[in-house]
């Protein structure tokens, strides 16, 4: 699918057309609703049209893409949130329930950015991470001492900590190398 972005402010109209085949104004494509899925995820803003009537039908053909979501891959909803949900409509509170919702999906955005901000730095002070550091420095010296580099490999960005550890390593490996030969003789 060719992916077009919104010209300013204005989405980009998909139209339904009676036959179930949604037609992408903006680049001109017949697309699907994974392709409409894909577009979600890219933040493309879009409104789906009815071809013939011209009635704005995108919350029926985004709840239909959850339902597909929910069928063929893992479940995000759980039954007694959905119970829940069945129950509202009808109910008084059912007005307020689209403006929660929008304000609890956004609340949750940005906690996931602080929660992932505060996992990066967690990580960065964690003496775990740090051991898992030395020991992925153990493997990549390990893997170019058995593995001679080719001439061709893209070249690396090191710091000189990085060459130090590694070259300390290597010596390390060489020394336990030279044991491990004086053990079999």
């Amino acid at each position: 699918m060719a992916k077009a972005k919104s010209d300013g402010d204005d989405p980009i109209t998909i139209k339904k057309y009676a036959n179930r085949r949604l037609y992408n104004t903006g680049t001109s494509s017949y697309i699907t609703l994974d392709d409409l899925a894909e577009m979600v995820r890219d933040d493309v803003e879009f409104q789906v049209v009815d071809a013939k009537s011209g009635e704005d039908i995108t919350h029926s053909i985004l709840t239909q893409i959850i339902m597909d979501e929910e069928a063929n891959g893992e479940q995000m909803l759980p039954v007694s949130f959905l119970r829940d949900l069945i129950a509202m409509y009808g109910n008084s509170m059912q007005a307020m329930m689209p403006r929660y919702l929008e304000a609890s999906m956004e609340n949750f955005r940005k906690n996931r950015e602080k929660l992932h901000e505060a996992f990066l730095e967690g990580m960065s002070n964690n003496p775990l991470a740090k051991i898992a550091e030395t020991n992925m420095a153990m493997m990549r010296a390990a893997t170019e001492a058995f593995i001679p580099k080719s001439t061709s490999s893209r070249p690396e960005t090191k710091s000189v900590k990085d060459d130090g550890e590694i070259a300390a390593l290597k010596k390390q490996m060489a020394a336990m190398q030279k044991k491990l030969d004086e053990l079999d003789q």
